[in-house]
């Protein structure tokens, strides 16, 4: 059969039930949590994940950043590295990385043409009765990949929660969790202790669980859960391995960290926010227990320089300052606001473009920004005579199927008191933020990935 062009390879794709389908409630029973169909696709072709180490990661925030720098270390010590993220912020493509290269439209065309004719034949034997979902199906195609390129180790991203992500089809040597909030509850579960539950279901019988939730009580009841599915060992945030030293240098962060392996002193960290220092610290720990002993600190510093972390409190360009992250929830958009205030200090007025997808509130998205206390913060170059800083919030509409019109972003604004806009489309809102700030300003684009992605295209 005929290898897809790009074009029908990705049609094919966007023809199966994706969580856009989900929450228009067009998903019927493929909604249902079920690991069947990613583990028919797999089995019928003789498990390619079985043929690499799988790194996993899952958490409410941080996994992208885990994942990636995690990625860097391992290709610095001369490793072929895939790589399996999500979402992307420009191409699909992004989603599947061989030594940090996405996979060509040639590959992807080839190994969705492969799992169409592999879906239709299973679909006929009765081996499947509902089609793979979108998810699924990338997935299989990313460990597939991994497989025929013959990667040394794969270092693999959850979409959502863990139990039942279909990258939970891969039994993982090192299953690692960031962090565990509020986050996606209509799907996962209403408090933190059942999404905790979710995200735990990574761990297989084998398998070395890093736990990275600060929470004691949630640190405790991952741990006994872990050990429960089987881990081989557990280690503990703040117990086993920790970021000690975490301050703010030109350009990112510099940052000490211990392991179970050894100490690491003073190694700079080229991304801004505190919680980059605790991400650096999670994925070299992870790292090592991939390996299985340490790393040389020249090799780490080497590989820690190179990491490039798009759409997280990335410098997109400067005078005025325009700042892109991916926050898309309220914990994710307060440890945002946090760096902005340790990180960016000077600062004279202060834009928001702001865009967020359907089962976030922006009222609260903009709480958690705190902005009365960002507005009440002095313009450091003024040497302390009072000058106010001025919010301006920036509504825009993301370009998903899942967007909230920019207007209610404008509303949010507007009912907590700020000078509010919908400003459109997120070409539109960059658009206006920078025909009206001035050199000392910051622009803030934030709110989701597609907001991310779309910002960046720009440039």
């Amino acid at each position: 059969m005929k290898a897809l062009s790009v074009g029908d390879a990705l049609s094919y794709l966007d023809s199966h039930v994706n969580l856009e389908a989900i929450e228009r409630g067009a998903a019927g029973r493929a909604a249902e949590p079920t690991l069947e169909r990613i583990h028919t696709l797999l089995d019928t072709m003789s498990r390619p994940d079985a043929n690499y180490p799988i790194l996993q990661v899952t958490g409410t925030n941080g996994k992208g950043s885990v994942s990636r720098v995690s990625t860097y270390i391992l290709a610095e010590l001369g490793l072929s590295v895939g790589t399996y993220t999500s979402p992307h912020l420009e191409v699909l493509n992004e989603r599947i990385m061989v030594d940090n290269t996405a996979v060509s439209d040639e590959d992807l065309a080839s190994l969705l043409s492969l799992l169409q004719q592999l879906e239709s034949f299973l679909l006929s034997a009765g081996k499947l009765v509902i089609p793979p979902t979108w998810f699924e199906l990338m997935t299989a195609a990313a460990f597939i990949f991994f497989s025929d390129v013959a990667v040394d180790a794969a270092v693999v991203e959850v979409g959502m929660g863990g139990r039942y992500d279909a990258t939970s089809a891969g039994d993982a040597l090192v299953a690692v969790l960031t962090n565990v909030d509020l986050d996606h509850v209509e799907i996962l579960g209403p408090t933190k202790k059942h999404i905790a539950m979710e995200k735990v279901g990574i761990v297989k019988p084998g398998s070395v669980f890093m736990q990275g939730e600060k929470d004691p009580e949630l640190a405790q009841l991952l741990e006994s859960q872990a050990l429960e599915q089987g881990a081989s060992d557990v280690l503990v945030r703040g117990r086993d391995f920790d970021c000690f030293v975490n301050e703010v240098a030109h350009g990112g962060r510099l940052v000490s960290i211990s392991t179970p392996f050894r100490t690491y002193e003073d190694l700079f960290v080229p991304m801004h926010g505190y919680h980059q220092g605790e991400n650096t610290a999670i994925a070299v720990a992870a790292v090592e227990q991939l390996l299985g002993r340490e790393i040389d600190p020249e090799v780490l510093q080497e590989a820690l320089s190179k990491v490039k972390m798009p759409g997280r409190l990335e410098v997109l360009q400067r005078n005025p300052l325009l700042l892109l992250d991916g926050a898309h929830n309220e914990a994710g958009i307060s440890v945002l606001r946090s760096s902005l205030e340790e990180d960016f200090p000077a600062f004279k007025n202060l834009f928001i473009v702001l865009g967020c997808l359907r089962g976030r509130d922006p009222v609260k998205m903009l709480q958690a920004m705190e902005l009365d206390k960002l507005a009440d913060r002095k313009f450091a170059e003024t040497g302390g005579t009072g000058f106010k800083a001025n919010v301006t919030v920036v509504g825009c509409t993301p370009p998903s199927l899942r967007a909230l019109p920019g207007s209610l972003v404008k509303e949010a604004g507007e009912k907590l008191g700020f000078p509010s806009l919908d400003a459109g489309d997120v070409p539109s809102a960059v658009s206006w933020a920078l025909s009206a700030a001035e050199p000392d300003d910051i622009i803030l684009v934030t709110g989701s990935l597609y907001v991310v992605g779309s910002s960046r295209q720009l440039f």
